[in-house]
């Protein structure tokens, strides 16, 4: 088995943000057809570049791909910008969808991505996962909202900024909650 070695300081961010950075970018020098061969691209390269230093492929980049890689290809094939406006609200929806299956079931799937994070409590994990849920679907009703109702500059505008806006906001006011829910440290550090 591979030794799975650490990711350089910084890398992580700019595999997580470069593809839609350079999205924007290419659609800007561009048009929408090669911003989705650019993210299709560099979303390729971000996830080869996490298995390099891990040695696995993380869930939602895996899923993230696979819906990039096939709405992307369906624009580029078909000519035809809609299957790359869906893209947001296909994954959006999927992590919400798998969200509330597993609280159905009486598992957090939030727990187990970042359990390596934060130390909460069953309940702090339980109101985390239904809230990170409900944002996801409402970011998906709001990709619908824009991408089918204004231009594409704003639609890609919204998707850059938006959207990464948004989800930096969202966890940040997550920050009491998961304060308040933190499992108590016993005087040698551990929980």
């Amino acid at each position: 088995m591979a030794e799975e070695r650490s990711m350089p300081k910084g890398l992580k961010p700019a595999t997580d943000l470069g593809p839609i950075l350079i999205f924007f970018a290419a659609y800007y020098f561009g048009d929408l057809y090669i911003a989705t061969a650019a993210i299709m691209v560099t979303t390729l390269i971000a996830l080869a570049i996490s298995y390099y230093y891990t040695r696995s492929l993380p869930m939602m980049p895996m899923v993230t791909a696979v819906v990039v890689m096939v709405f992307g290809g369906l624009t580029l094939y078909l000519n035809d910008e809609t299957f790359i406006k869906m893209k947001p609200t296909i994954i959006y929806a999927i992590f919400s969808v798998i969200l509330f299956a597993g609280l159905a079931l009486g598992k957090s799937f939030i727990k187990i991505l970042f359990d390596n994070f934060w130390d909460l409590s069953d309940d702090g994990w339980k109101k985390l996962t239904i809230r990170l849920a409900v944002f996801f679907l409402a970011m998906a009703i709001a990709n619908e909202i824009v991408w089918r109702n204004f231009s594409t500059d704003l639609w890609v505008n919204v998707k850059v900024f938006g959207f990464t806006a948004a989800t930096f906001l969202f966890f940040i006011a997550q920050v009491p909650m998961i304060t308040r829910h933190q499992k108590p440290q016993d005087p040698d550090g551990s929980a």
